[in-house]
């Protein structure tokens, strides 16, 4: 069964451009993530195919050399789009190589219909696949299901293209005109309409779905040091102190903080504060296992959670950290406006020191991951007062006096142990 091609035609041009213009409004001031250039694609289309439907009304070295540039050019769009969502640069030479041979095979060939359609069916089809190519070798760094519906519409419009190529070249092509009705062209253009639908809804989707995962990823990690923050920190430990308790497993947590860190961030400036910070983090980070978790409870101060580890483990684990903390160095860039001495150290490398408070052990039914927090916290506390960069252990579960008093009273605030 054949449909009408100028019907076809209208119901392409006009879904082109109302997709167009709903991507460029989606992606307005989102320049990474290729929606503008998918929109440039659509109006391409739109305008290939409005060519294409005033054959005979215009002249052929319009309608017929134009048209099949553009709509090659099509594809074009749609693979630098893709790049730029991948984060890739495009090479436009040698994308734009196929609609140049498009080009010059179509005004060779501009009064053979069969030999047009053979050759542009073959080189767009290929452009999909090119399209289809470029979109699953990044599938595994793109989150969402929208990259399947685009690589369904780019598989249909290349298997259809493709096989309106072979067709023509093995004698089977009936139509003489583009405009002319039969099952093939029929085939062609609602292939052409899906890319335009199911491939374009696909690339939106992928755009929002990697907008959610960075939210997502914002909202579960500290935007400085780029680990776990507070929230992620205190729901990790909860789920893992449920699983202790039901498993009779040991569980080890250390609270971790700078000594003197206001000094640095007085002698050196807050920039540089920051890139200790990051320092810290990196150098933690360097020494625990898959399983463990580090991230920023607070200011400076840093959590560690350490699943399954006794207390004799996370205390040796804790004294090596010390020491690497203590031997290591951040080397940061001149700050300006700090001292001429205080420059002179920071190209050297800050040095600062961590004290570390730890707790582990079995759990037991009811025991929660604030009395963690609060035993290791505890630990802490002491080994300020007992010099600083040092490591000092508690394995008593107790509710510290200033926690009890702030539950008593909560209008009151603690006053700092720093």
């Amino acid at each position: 069964m054949a449909a009408h091609v100028p019907t076809m035609l209208v119901m392409i041009i006009v879904s082109s451009l109302m997709m167009a213009a709903s991507m460029a409004v989606v992606g307005w001031g989102r320049r990474r993530d290729g929606l503008g250039r998918w929109a440039a694609a659509l109006m391409v289309n739109a305008v290939g195919h409005l060519l294409i439907m005033l054959r005979g009304q215009v002249p052929d070295m319009v309608s017929i050399v134009l048209g099949n540039l553009l709509l090659s050019c099509v594809f074009v769009g749609m693979i630098a789009a893709i790049y730029q969502f991948q984060g890739r640069p495009p090479r436009w030479l040698l994308l734009l190589t196929p609609s140049a041979l498009v080009t010059c095979f179509v005004i060779v060939f501009i009064d053979n219909f069969p030999a047009r359609a053979s050759f542009v069916g073959l080189v767009i089809g290929l452009q999909a696949v090119w399209a289809l190519v470029a979109a699953l070798e990044r599938r595994h760094a793109t989150v969402g299901r929208g990259q399947w519906l685009l690589v369904a519409g780019l598989g249909l419009e290349a298997l259809v293209l493709g096989g309106r190529a072979l067709l023509a070249l093995g004698g089977s092509q009936t139509a003489t005109s583009i405009l002319q009705g039969s099952l093939l062209q029929t085939l062609t253009f609602m292939a052409t309409f899906s890319v335009v639908l199911i491939s374009s809804m696909g690339f939106v989707f992928m755009s929002r779905d990697r907008a959610d995962e960075n939210n997502r990823i914002m909202a579960a990690l500290d935007p400085l040091t780029g680990v776990a923050n507070r929230r992620s920190l205190i729901a990790a430990l909860d789920r893992d102190v449920s699983r202790a308790v039901r498993s009779r497993e040991s569980i080890a947590l250390m609270m971790v903080d700078i000594d003197h860190f206001k000094r640095v961030n007085d002698r050196y400036g807050h920039p540089a504060g920051d890139q200790v910070l990051c320092s810290v983090v990196n150098v933690l980070s360097e020494r625990v296992r898959a399983q463990d978790l580090v991230g920023r409870y607070g200011g400076e101060e840093f959590m560690v959670v350490l699943p399954d580890t006794t207390l004799l483990g996370a205390e040796q684990l804790a004294r090596e950290l010390c020491k690497a903390v203590e031997e290591s160095r951040c080397r940061i860039r001149a700050v300006g406006g700090a001292a001429p001495d205080a420059t002179t150290d920071a190209a050297l490398g800050i040095a600062v020191t961590v004290s570390i408070g730890v707790f582990g052990g079995r759990l037991e039914p009811g025991d929660s991951w604030d009395m963690l927090i609060a035993a290791a916290d505890r630990a802490l506390y002491q080994a300020k007062e007992n010099g600083r960069n040092r490591v000092e252990v508690s394995t008593s579960l107790r509710r510290p006096a200033y926690l009890a008093a702030a539950q008593a009273n909560p209008d009151t605030h603690p006053v700092s142990r720093y």
